[in-house]
């Protein structure tokens, strides 16, 4: 079940709605108090009062019906446009090739075809992801560096604020570095360790790792592997 994207009142809405105008309220006071219009009131109402009594207990009169209209005098018969469905099936051209081939105008063809659904060919199914998973915690350790820009204070993306030309950010008093996130994930347990650091050299990232078993171990876990793609 759906709603037009527009309307004032859900299910529920419509039902206080025809329950108030039942009760007793005029078509006018129910409108004003549900702050829709006369007409719209009166149009659930109408609904309400020529449903039958299944109609009424399922709400199903008071949902949107469809704005396509009862009968298309204009429409293309039903046999011609299984002649362009079935164009489109056995050669696999597009709506322009389809139209040339069966001597329809163009939007003819595409309003055909979308409505049955083969405007477009289908998407191949996706394969699998192709995802793997140790064992045991410990078998396999992840490790990454990401780096991210400093900053003294918010920008344009976030401020709103473009007055301050965009060559400024060069100069030296805007330049303030970069910080280096060092992540260790242990692939089964996905258990993760990150620190923040200055800078990723040797030094700091043998101080990291060292840092990073450590944690692992005070967490039951016993490194086997490391993988990185330093």
């Amino acid at each position: 079940m759906s709603f037009h994207r527009n309307a004032r009142l859900g299910l529920g809405g419509r039902f206080a709605l025809v329950c108030a105008i039942e009760g007793g309220l005029s078509i006018r006071a129910a409108a004003a108090r549900f702050n829709v219009s006369p007409a719209t009131a009166h149009r659930w109402w109408r609904r309400w009062r020529e449903a039958g009594e299944e109609s009424r207990r399922t709400l199903a009169c008071l949902f949107d019906r469809p704005s396509r209209p009862h009968r298309c005098p204009r429409e293309l018969a039903g046999e011609l446009q299984e002649r362009i469905c079935a164009c489109r099936r056995a050669i696999g051209w597009g709506p322009r090739l389809v139209a040339a081939a069966t001597g329809f105008a163009h939007s003819m063809v595409w309003k055909v075809l979308w409505r049955a659904g083969i405007s477009r060919p289908r998407k191949p199914p996706k394969e699998p992801a192709n995802s793997y998973e140790w064992p045991c915690p410990g078998d396999l350790l992840h490790m990454d560096v990401s780096r991210y820009a400093r900053f003294e204070r918010p920008g344009h993306r976030v401020t709103g604020d473009r007055s301050q030309p965009s060559r400024h950010w060069m100069r030296p008093q805007t330049r303030v570095g970069y910080d280096y996130a060092h992540a260790i994930v242990d692939d089964h347990s996905r258990l993760a360790y990150v620190e923040l650091q200055a800078d990723e050299r040797a030094a700091t990232v043998t101080g990291f790792l060292e840092r990073a078993l450590a944690f692992f171990d005070r967490h039951g876990i016993t490194a086997s592997r490391l993988m990185t793609d330093g």
